[in-house]
């Protein structure tokens, strides 16, 4: 039974695979607005993190966000099949315009290793596999539930010769010595981390468990830190590759300042296209104690690290 669901899986997205852009965001639009008008789980979860983060918009603006999201959502699924199956060039074709170029040029010139953050913002896919053809890099790759899509999605993600990093201590210690070597180091900063690994901060107002990780790359080899983002244009024109300046405060040596400083440079990058972010994504489960469970109500955070915004139920 599971081998049959995996050569199910990889026959669609084989299948996705001979789609054109256009003709794949076409397909997600639809999608997207069938996730919206079954109201499903995917589509509540989406409502109840917008519902958290924007508490000032109306309902109905609110509504607006969350069907624009979940088509948004279902067009980067499309994509990252499409990536993975199309070559590198075709792939790279689709990457119409670049901002902020100058930034990662001037980081490596410094040679204290660089740290690309890549929220999950329009298609993080696209933006690791463009700069993995521009210089040796390595990336955090944490494997699939279904372990017979491990051997596939590794191949796919390392055609451009980006090295997978394990996410565990081996990982980690891998990433030091990359960095280290002024080499180039890409992770998604809006994971939700292990207990060990996280740490609550601000982000959109709420206390969100936060990546350390990141926090403690720069205190141990004094590495730079952008964020970049592939940002979709529309009716399938392409994308637009935006590399900006981190936070300054990542760089504090006291953690929660230099956590908090990356969760603001994540909200901000966000709030420029909040229609492109995956908001379907559970960023808030883990709650401080007392707590509300954002997601079901009535189940009750696990652990606090200071105040929270309460949220008790899904929007309506």
């Amino acid at each position: 039974m599971f081998d049959i669901k995996v050569n199910l899986i990889l026959g669609a997205i084989k299948l996705a695979g001979k789609l054109t852009l256009s003709q794949a965001h076409s397909v997600g639009s639809v999608v997207g607005t069938m996730i919206w008008l079954l109201n499903t789980r995917m589509c509540r979860i989406t409502r109840a993190n917008l519902s958290a983060c924007y508490p000032r918009l109306t309902t109905q603006e609110r509504n607006q966000l969350a069907k624009r999201s979940l088509q948004e959502t279902s067009k980067t699924l499309l994509e990252v099949a499409i990536f993975w199956e199309w070559p590198v060039e075709r792939c790279l074709s689709s990457v119409k315009e670049i901002e902020g170029s100058e930034l990662i040029d001037n980081a490596l010139q410094l040679r204290q290793g660089l740290i690309l953050l890549a929220p999950h913002i329009g298609n993080w896919e696209l933006a690791g596999l463009y700069m993995a053809t521009k210089f040796d890099m390595a990336a955090l790759f944490k494997p699939p539930k279904m372990k017979g899509l491990e051997p596939y999605m590794t191949k796919v993600r390392q055609k451009t010769g980006s090295e997978l990093v394990p996410t565990n201590k081996k990982g980690v210690i891998r990433l030091f010595k990359i960095l280290k070597e002024g080499g180039v180091v890409g992770i998604l900063p809006d994971q939700d981390p292990t207990a060990a690994g996280g740490v609550y901060a601000p982000f959109f107002g709420i206390q969100t468990n936060t990546m350390k990780l990141v926090s403690k790359l720069i205190e141990k080899t004094h590495a730079k830190v952008l964020i970049t983002c592939a940002v979709r244009l529309d009716k399938g024109a392409g994308f637009r590759l935006v590399v900006k300046q981190i936070d300054p405060d990542i760089y504090s040596d006291d953690l929660l300042t230099s956590v908090t400083g990356m969760n603001r440079s994540v909200q901000a990058a966000v709030m420029e296209i909040p229609e492109q972010y995956q908001w379907e994504y559970k960023r808030f489960k883990r709650r401080p104690d007392g707590l509300p469970y954002l997601y079901y109500k009535g189940k009750i955070g696990k652990r606090s690290n200071g105040p929270d915004l309460t949220v008790g139920k899904m929007a309506s």
